[in-house]
C-alpha cells in the first residue's frame, strides 16, 4: 500500500495516522502483532528510520507495546486511547471548521437534515 505523501505533515505522522485508522477500523486488533519495520517500510515505500519514529510515537502514546525481542503489538487499550484522541481533535479542530463553513454558506437546518439522517443510520 503506497501512500500519497504530498501533505505538509511529516511522513512519519501521516503513517501514524494511517496506522491509527487501521486500528480504529478493526484491521489491526488489540493484542495483534504489528507488521515488522522492514515489512511496513516495503509496504509504504519509506525508510525504516521513518517507521521507527512512527512506532516510537505510537509506543509513547500507549497505542503500541514494544515486547523486546518479539516486536511491536497493538496495546490492549489502543482503541480507547485513539478514540479519545480523535474525539478531542474533532471537537477542537474539525467541528469548529465545519461550523464556520456552515455559517459562511448560510446553511439551514433543512440543508443539514440529510447529514443528520446519515448520522442516525447504523453503519455497515
Amino acid at each position: 500500500m503506497s501512500m500519497d505523501f504530498k501533505s505538509s505533515k511529516s511522513i512519519f505522522l501521516q503513517i501514524a495516522e494511517n496506522m491509527a485508522h487501521r486500528i480504529l477500523e478493526g484491521q489491526l486488533k488489540e493484542g495483534d502483532r504489528v507488521p515488522s519495520l522492514r515489512d511496513l517500510a516495503t509496504e509504504y515505500e519509506v525508510n525504516r528510520n521513518t517507521l521507527m519514529r512512527t512506532y516510537a510515537l505510537l509506543d509513547e502514546a500507549g497505542v503500541f507495546e514494544n515486547r523486546r525481542g518479539i516486536g511491536f503489538f497493538v496495546s490492549e487499550n489502543a482503541v480507547a486511547i485513539l478514540r479519545e484522541r480523535e474525539r478531542k481533535t474533532f471537537f477542537a479542530t474539525d467541528l469548529p471548521e465545519f461550523m464556520q463553513k456552515v455559517k459562511l454558506l448560510q446553511l439551514t437546518e433543512s440543508d443539514l437534515s440529510e447529514l443528520l439522517t446519515l448520522l442516525k443510520t447504523p453503519s455497515k
